[in-house]
């Protein structure tokens, strides 16, 4: 049983969550709290596993609160719950720096937060399992031959935990990973939470990053993740990042198929794709793209999804040389890119 607490100044978004909750029997509601203040007594007094944290809030928001944590000898996980502005994305980067465990997005519109709530008992599920990495290997600067490309959109962060904390550090490919969230910030703040439970190095993408093994990139929200040719100094081929500002793809920036389809140009059958939970189109052909080149497709099943409409696209299409489980993918790619390298 996860005992959680609801931090919130809103008393509509407090019951609510306390709603979405309760119907769940791994999920305790323990109690309530309208400001950081409130909430650091109620934390000492009531021990919770697990508190879902709003950042805006009199008294004492939620950013100050997280700065106070030290005073609590066991701080509980914490979910911030985020809006989906600038202003938001940038305070979501500061409290995931300040240890917050993850976030999600508030919809847009207070009448849609009940959109949300698969969403949130599965993160806060998902948090109360993972582990932190404490050292990471130094490795080999060495430019990528194999590129694993992971596209996912609703649904999809938790299930890019169990991935990239499956990879080995040694993995003889780069990751590029294309999850939907709205630009400002966002895409950072996964990137910088990703990179504490894996092994593998995780950042959000520059323009011009070069592709190297061993490390994973997050495709920035409000561009487009192109990848482009580029030579080594012996001659050798590999994989550059061009951020591109083009029109949204299936109405999203960045686009997974955007991402896959200049891979199958640069990498062609060394490239390994994944679609995880997501809804719409996006993804389907650039599974196709990947296919055609002689790369390896996966999609996740449809009982660890928690929407399945990109997954779905690529099924339609006949590309798609894997369905596995969610815990068998990170296996799958490993033994995949073994077998690229002989």
């Amino acid at each position: 049983m996860i005992r959680v607490l609801v931090i919130d100044d809103s008393l509509f978004i407090r019951t609510v969550v306390q709603d979405m909750l309760s119907d769940d029997p791994d999920i305790q509601i323990v109690g309530v709290a309208s400001d950081g203040l409130e909430a650091l007594d109620k934390i000492r007094e009531l021990k919770p596993d697990l508190i879902t944290l709003d950042i805006e809030m009199p008294r004492l928001d939620g950013l100050s609160m997280l700065e106070r944590k030290k005073e609590i000898d066991r701080f509980p996980k914490t979910l911030v719950l985020s809006s989906l502005t600038s202003e938001g994305a940038e305070m979501t980067k500061r409290a995931i720096a300040l240890g917050a465990d993850d976030f999600m997005l508030k919809p847009r519109g207070i009448k849609n937060i009940r959109e949300i709530g698969g969403e949130l008992k599965h993160k806060i599920k998902n948090i109360c399992t993972i582990a932190y990495i404490t050292a990471k290997p130094v490795l080999k600067d060495s430019n990528a031959r194999n590129v694993v490309l992971i596209g996912s959109s609703a649904g999809g962060p938790p299930m890019l935990d169990t991935i990239v904390s499956k990879l080995p550090s040694d993995l003889n490919a780069a990751v590029i990973i294309t999850q939907h969230m709205p630009k400002g910030g966002f895409t950072a703040a996964l990137a910088a939470r990703l990179n504490r439970i894996s092994p593998l190095q995780i950042r959000e993408t520059e323009n011009g990053d070069i592709l190297k093994n061993g490390t994973v990139l997050v495709s920035r929200a409000g561009f487009h993740t192109v990848i482009s040719s580029v030579l080594d100094k012996g001659g050798s081929q590999s994989g550059k990042i061009v951020l591109t500002d083009s029109p949204p793809v299936h109405n999203v920036k960045p686009a997974v198929d955007k991402t896959f389809i200049s891979a199958a140009q640069v990498f062609g059958n060394h490239c390994v794709t994944a679609i995880l939970s997501g809804m719409g189109n996006d993804g389907g052909e650039g599974t196709e793209a990947i296919k055609r080149a002689g790369g390896v497709t996966i999609v996740c099943r449809e009982e660890d999804c928690l929407v399945y409409g990109m997954a779905r696209s690529a099924l339609s299409r006949n590309c798609v040389d894997h369905v596995l489980s969610l815990q068998a993918i990170p296996e799958k790619i490993v033994e995949t890119i073994r077998a690229m390298n002989g």
